[in-house]
């Protein structure tokens, strides 16, 4: 995640979750530290992952404590094993305290969508298919979500409703079929965006080639039915593959033959990985 990015949309996003963690004051920490104080607290891992989040952990800090310094001892991206000490936060102790939860929160929650990403990608290594994400996020938490599956090595679809067009079967309903839903996508949406289609049998398929579909989604198709697809298909469309596609059934997606396999589960099913801030105490 860049700076441009980061003062964009994420410091607002990350100013919410604070006040939505600190409506007036916090009492506990304003209790027990009723002045300024420094001090330093040690982040471990407490479970082998991949790591993200790493900027937006420390920029939770950052806004509650301009002083605050972060020793990081690990980069997004990166291997961790539990035990590993992952970064040492130093600054005023009311900041530490009072941010603890909503840093963990992030950097647990997009660190665990990267290490069940990386678990994914892995299987398609090799296969030349691509692993994408869906718009199925948390709310709010889409940037962090999203480029935390970039991070684990999958790649996004689109961002958001503006982002593309991707007709799917209530949208086919509501124009009244494959056929006549892309020629009003196409009327409609500009020339630089590709039109996606989401279709449930091959003789959706045929209808999405004949209309000119840039791209096909094989919906809660059998792998069967979706390699017949793909050589019915021919190239004259690139091709997703999708519906409850998770790490534990990927693997027989593999050797289908399409283009992209999307999976909601990246964002919405991922365990967080087990990750603490411990051993606080003042210095100096």
């Amino acid at each position: 995640m860049n700076d441009i990015t980061m003062k964009l949309q994420a410091d607002s996003l990350i100013r919410l979750a604070l006040q939505e963690d600190i409506t007036s004051e916090d009492i506990t920490t304003n209790a027990v530290m009723p002045e300024a104080k420094k001090g330093e607290v040690q982040l471990i891992c407490k479970q082998d992952g991949i790591v993200a989040g790493m900027d937006v952990f420390a920029r939770v800090f950052e806004l509650l404590d301009d002083t605050v310094q972060i020793d990081a001892r690990c980069k997004d991206g990166a291997a961790v094993a539990n035990g590993q000490l992952m970064a040492v936060v130093t600054g005023d102790i009311r900041a530490l305290l009072s941010g603890e939860r909503v840093a963990l929160n992030y950097l647990q929650r997009m660190s665990g969508i990267a290490t069940y990403t990386h678990s994914i990608a892995r299987l398609l290594e090799g296969s030349g298919t691509k692993l994408l994400d869906t718009r199925k996020t948390t709310p709010n938490m889409r940037v962090f979500e999203k480029y935390a599956v970039k991070v684990g090595g999958g790649y996004n679809h689109r961002y958001n409703l503006s982002d593309g067009v991707l007709l799917k079967d209530n949208h086919i309903g509501a124009a009244g079929g494959v056929k006549e839903a892309v020629r009003m996508a196409k009327e409609y949406a500009p020339f630089v965006r590709k039109i996606e289609v989401e279709v449930e049998n091959l003789d959706m398929v045929r209808e999405a080639v004949d209309a000119g579909a840039d791209i096909i989604m094989l919906d809660n198709m059998s792998p069967e039915e979706m390699r017949e697809a793909v050589q019915l298909i021919g190239g004259r469309a690139e091709t997703e593959c999708s519906g409850n596609v998770t790490k534990e059934n990927a693997e027989r997606l593999v050797h289908i033959g399409v283009d992209y396999i999307s999976s909601g589960a990246l964002t919405h099913s991922a365990p967080i990985l087990d990750i603490s801030l411990k051993n606080l105490h003042p210095i100096e």
